[in-house]
């Protein structure tokens, strides 16, 4: 049983859980991530390291209600502990000095592009973090990102804070007022991670994108979160969770992403139905019964 040292919540739908996993926390390098089973009948939840503390042994996990797994995390007490954490896993981060990168997040994507800008940063290169929201409380981890940075900048959709329009909107009027960017890494909602890499691609900015894909077993085997980039076919969580963001089919990846939307709707429907029976649903054959 993994230790939950500290759960709270710091945006709607949005925990930051610190957990004691000190062998992950020692060898973690940026843009990996872990998979948590919360329980013996739980299924497998992957999750980006979104910081880490080698000395006091803890990772940093930040995790979104989307689904009835990720609703139960943030329900669950943390005094019950966490069942399974496996990893590090993925390849990490290729961090080099490339000069000036953007680091640009969109709402959740912040946490992991957390430790990519401090890497990056400290790899010796100017980094500039661009993070957008819908809103003012959709910008997750303000402070840690803008200690990452040498400058930072917001977006909201709605102009609720920062400037309003999205990171696209940032990132172009930056190079139109004259910033030269060497390296750019995106993560975010596919859509946003989409059109980052249509407008870096024009402006001719080598892009890196993180993929958040369906996946179960987290070794390559299953073939779950198979994703298509520069036509071939790759596994996200042995070959990434960064790629090319040139070369990835976003099309086919938020098709995939869909795939269970109706499932996962009945799950949360049931959970919410039953108080927050964790064990409440069970999938046959595709089937969610009760």
């Amino acid at each position: 049983m993994y230790k939950i040292v500290e759960k709270k919540f710091i945006a709607p739908g949005v925990t930051l859980a610190r957990i004691s996993a000190p062998r992950i926390a020692r060898k973690r390098r940026a843009g990996q991530f872990v998979i948590l089973r919360l329980y013996e009948e739980g299924e497998r939840i992957p999750l980006t390291i979104a910081d880490a503390d080698p000395e006091e042994g803890t990772i940093t996990l930040v995790s979104q209600r989307v689904g009835k797994s990720t609703a139960y995390f943030e329900d669950m007490p943390a005094e019950q502990g966490i069942m399974d954490v496996a990893g590090p896993l993925g390849r990490p981060t290729h961090v080099e000095k490339y000069g000036r990168v953007a680091c640009i997040g969109g709402g959740i994507g912040i946490a992991p592009l957390h430790p990519i800008a401090q890497a990056m940063r400290a790899a010796g290169n100017h980094v500039t973090s661009i993070l957008g929201g819908r809103t003012k409380d959709f910008i997750i981890l303000e402070d840690r990102m803008r200690a990452a940075s040498d400058e930072t900048i917001i977006c909201t959709d709605d102009g609720s804070y920062g400037l309003k329009g999205f990171v696209t909107d940032a990132l172009r009027d930056l190079v139109a007022g004259g910033f030269h960017f060497d390296f750019v890494v995106a993560i975010g909602p596919p859509p946003m991670m989409k059109a980052v890499c249509r407008l870096t691609k024009e402006l001719g900015i080598p892009t890196v994108v993180s993929l958040n894909a369906l996946m179960v077993d987290g070794t390559g085997m299953c073939g779950a979160c198979r994703v298509t980039v520069g036509g071939q076919t790759k596994f996200v969580c042995v070959d990434g969770p960064e790629f090319d963001g040139h070369q990835v089919d976003f099309d086919l990846l938020m098709h995939r992403l869909r795939i269970f939307d109706e499932d996962n709707a009945e799950a949360m429907r049931i959970y919410q139905a039953e108080g927050g029976n964790p064990n409440c649903v069970k999938k046959t054959g595709g089937v969610v019964e009760k």
